[in-house]
């Protein structure tokens, strides 16, 4: 056992937050913390890592784990590179390598016992450096950056020039290549595209050590975690499998337990029904027998009944009007800003009824793009067209839409002149703003409050196109999936930028991903887009020079995968064994140079030694690239996929 937490309880003030919390970690497991905004996750995780105290409890760790912190916020300071910053966490093996360096310098002077001895304590040390992957440690370190949303040129920014976000990913880069043997991450996956947070469940899916994990991103969590520790009523319970088995078992949990109260419940008032009519027959008897039942009525221990948190919450999605069929075109559209072209010459249509996610990289231009669809910032070329009785409502990130100055009841009201004062404040209540949360200030709101009444103004829309821009950003797992039914159960057409591939794969009908600054396009959820990318990117440039050809896209794409199917697979298959053959020659002249480093005769040649040393970090920086490739392409062969 690595981590053991028993009876963690705290308050704050009279607000209890947690109440004898308890959860152990083994060894290598793989867990997540989950549960609504509020519950205490970030509270608990303070409280493990000695930042925070608890009023009662004990944390024990095993005796001299290495532990590595995640916050969801980290600043960092100082002059260094990115890539000297995250180097810094391999220091133990930057002073070895310059141990050997020094040892290589020193035998050239030493004879004798002493360059016996030298010698010895060099093979010793040496040995250790390659055992800890020594001579692959620096092109980690770059494959970890770049593998967290950095590019090549990146590599030299001074990390003081950086975000908040970046910092943040810059620390999270740091604790992974310094491999503790346990991984302590809150909100691991924020400021993460979605191509850095596949990598980072491949790291982490794959990593030696332990990981315990705060994250509300469901999909991340389904592709990592063994073991699911829920955080509801200030309490804790255990839920053995990933997330999907979490909500499984919790359903059927609540189900079982809604159950033996809803039976309970009914036994009660049969009880209750028999004793008073016995009572109402006012004989001695009857009225012992009466007296008797209420007894052994008082002594049953009653099923709490079971409560949903966030079930007061309502989103109902409803159009005013059906618009027509066709709802959006958008032909040949191009944007640019200055010398940076974020795409050129895209082409798609949305029809009524579809939910449509659009998808890619940061930087590529989905917000862009979506605010160009709504009118507020302009394109440079190509035509936007609406359907007929086409009616928009647009949520944005960023919140720009809510007044700050205002109130919540303020809010509201203005956007809906027509309701009255109850009407308003039940509105705000099934967004859970209750009593004085009715008269606080926008401004004063937390970023998941403000999306809340977001959502709130949204529903008043009564629009049939909602536009909707990372719209669970700063919502709880519970509120994304409310929000998630109600945009199935919605009849008007969607169109919406997220990260969250879970939210993507429960609602999304087709996927459009911005890619190479054009638009490719997938007829299915995110579990389709995944199984289809591969195929689909060969052509994406072909299909970037030819917009007007954009809407027979699918039909061809399908035509050219049966077509080169064969010659994909020949072509994959000579790949790998190339790649094969020149790993076993590497390996081959790497056993070859060890073994000269190796050679007493060499002991007292510091510049040959030096020259070896550097010949043994090119090959082995020249296997880890291999060693990659091979990999890639295996992957690539088992999913039938195409090499690029």
């Amino acid at each position: 056992m690595i981590l053991d937490c028993r009876g963690i309880s705290k308050a704050f003030g009279a607000k209890e937050v947690l109440s004898k919390v308890s959860f152990h970690l083994e060894e290598h497991e793989k867990a997540a913390i989950v549960g609504i905004n509020g519950a205490g996750k970030s509270t608990l995780l303070k409280i493990i890592m000695q930042k925070l105290s608890m009023d009662e409890g004990t944390v024990s760790f095993a005796k001299g784990v290495t532990v590595g912190y995640l916050a969801q916020y980290q600043d960092i300071s100082g002059e260094r590179t990115i890539y000297e910053e995250v180097l810094s966490a391999k220091e133990e093996l930057i002073r070895m390598e310059e141990r050997l360096r020094e040892m290589e310098g020193k035998m050239q002077r030493l004879t004798g016992e002493e360059l016996e001895k030298l010698l010895n304590q060099y093979n010793s040390l040496h040995h250790e450096f390659e055992l800890k992957d020594g001579y692959a440690y620096r092109s980690e370190v770059s494959g970890v950056i770049r593998g967290l949303g950095f590019s090549e040129e990146d590599l030299s920014r001074p990390v003081s020039t950086l975000s908040g976000g970046q910092k943040t990913r810059i620390f999270l880069g740091k604790l992974l290549v310094g491999k503790p043997e346990l991984l302590i991450l809150d909100e691991p996956t924020n400021h993460l595209d979605l191509s850095s947070i596949a990598w980072l469940e491949t790291y982490l899916s794959n990593y030696k050590g332990a990981v315990l994990i705060v994250s509300h991103d469901r999909y991340f969590l389904d592709r990592i975690v063994t073991k699911v520790v829920e955080l509801a009523q200030h309490t804790s319970a255990v839920f053995q499998g990933n997330y999907s088995d979490y909500a499984v078992k919790k359903a059927a949990a609540r189900d079982a337990q809604w159950k033996a109260w809803q039976n309970q419940q009914r036994e009660i008032k049969h009880q209750e029904e028999v004793i008073a009519k016995l009572k109402s027959f006012n004989r001695e008897k009857s009225i012992r027998r009466a007296e008797s039942r209420e007894k052994m009525l008082s002594k049953v221990e009653r099923v709490e009944k079971p409560t949903e948190e966030r079930a007061d919450m309502r989103i109902r999605l409803t159009p005013r009007i059906t618009s027509g069929n066709d709802v959006l075109s958008v032909g040949g559209l191009s944007k640019a800003f200055g010398l940076n072209r974020l795409f050129s010459g895209i082409s798609f249509e949305v029809k009524r009824g579809e939910r449509v996610a659009l998808i890619g990289d940061n930087g590529t231009g989905k917000t862009t793009l979506l605010k160009i669809i709504n009118e507020e910032i302009p394109f440079d070329l190509g035509e936007i067209t609406f359907g007929t009785n086409v009616h928009i409502a647009y949520y944005d990130q960023e919140h720009q839409k809510l007044h700050e100055e205002k109130t919540l009841f303020e809010e509201i009201s203005d956007e809906c002149p027509s309701l009255t004062n109850t009407q308003v404040r039940s509105l705000l209540a099934s967004f859970l703003f209750t009593d004085d949360d009715a008269f606080k200030n926008v401004g004063d709101l937390s970023g998941g409050e403000k999306g809340r009444l977001s959502l709130a103004k949204l529903m008043l829309s009564e629009a049939n196109f909602l536009i909707l821009d990372e719209p669970t950003n700063h919502l709880d797992m519970v509120s994304k999936e409310i929000l998630e039914d109600a945009l199935n159960q919605y009849e008007g057409t969607v169109l919406f930028v997220s990260h969250d591939r879970y939210f993507i794969n429960k609602t999304a009908t087709r996927v459009l991903d911005l890619t190479e600054k054009t638009i490719v396009n997938y007829i299915g959820n995110y579990d389709y887009y995944l199984e289809k990318r591969d195929v689909q990117m060969k052509s994406v440039k072909p299909a970037a020079e030819d917009a007007p050809q954009a809407k027979n896209e699918s039909g061809k794409l399908e035509w050219m995968q049966k077509k080169e199917e064969q010659a994909r697979a020949r072509k994959l298959a000579a790949r790998l064994k190339r790649t094969e053959e020149e790993i076993e020659a590497k390996e081959a002249a790497k056993e070859a140079l060890e073994e000269e480093l190796n050679d007493p005769k060499n002991a007292t040649n510091s510049a040959k030694l030096s020259k070896l040393h550097g010949q043994m970090m090119e090959l082995a920086d020249a296997l880890d690239a291999l060693y990659g490739e091979w990999e890639r392409l295996a992957e690539s062969s088992e999913s039938g996929g195409t090499p690029s």
